[in-house]
């Protein structure tokens, strides 16, 4: 595989398992499941990160609930089929199980990708500057990973007027976001969404 494409997105997450893994599909003979890692923000707070891992991988690291783990790997989206329309996906791809748990920084992702739309910039009640940006991220086959990202401050300030197809280079952490939506019949439905907050950014002037 191109050394830059495994380069191009770089998770490292260490926690505690808290869903039994789930069978979710075969891909060329391999068995791969599905199951959630919950990893501690310095403010306490918990994100509870989905990801996906092989038969292999699973059989050979012991990996179940409640055991704490370090994975290695990469931020992956796919499009599914909810109640009639697309839903944008992401789950962290493991490529590696580690024993030992990574007490420093738990959560750190590494991705270089391409502005794939506008960025919106918006500002809260209290005046903190916040952006969004979708990170198209490049991997094997002709393939590419959309990336939700968010970023505060002076760092919302950069990249708000950013062209799409500009190339960037994010170092942040993956998070999990509570939200509330307004269905058609009055119900309020709670729904997570996962995004990587930015803590660096540059801009990536590498030629492809």
């Amino acid at each position: 595989m191109n050394y830059e494409l495994l380069n191009n997105n770089v998770v490292t997450i260490s926690g505690v398992v808290v869903s039994t893994p789930e069978y979710s599909h075969h891909m060329y003979g391999e068995g791969f499941y599905e199951s959630k890692i919950a990893v501690s923000r310095l403010s306490e707070q918990i994100d509870e990160i989905p990801f996906t891992i092989s038969e292999r991988l699973l059989d050979s690291s012991g990996l179940e609930m409640g055991k704490s783990i370090t994975l290695t790997g990469q931020m992956r989206s796919y499009n599914k089929i909810i109640d009639g329309k697309s839903k944008l996906l992401l789950t962290l791809f493991v490529r590696d199980v580690l024993e030992e748990p990574i007490s420093k920084n738990p959560n750190i992702i590494d991705i270089a990708g391409y502005v794939c739309k506008p960025p919106i910039y918006r500002t809260t009640p209290f005046k903190r500057e916040i952006c969004d940006i979708l990170l198209a991220v490049n991997r094997a086959y002709n393939k590419s990973d959309y990336l939700p990202c968010i970023a505060w401050g002076r760092n919302a300030r950069f990249i708000k007027d950013m062209d799409v197809g500009a190339k960037i280079k994010i170092n942040g952490r993956i998070q999990s976001r509570e939200y509330q939506k307004l269905l058609e019949d009055g119900e309020v439905l709670s729904k997570i969404a996962y995004e990587i907050s930015i803590n660096r950014i540059e801009l990536d002037e590498t030629e492809d």
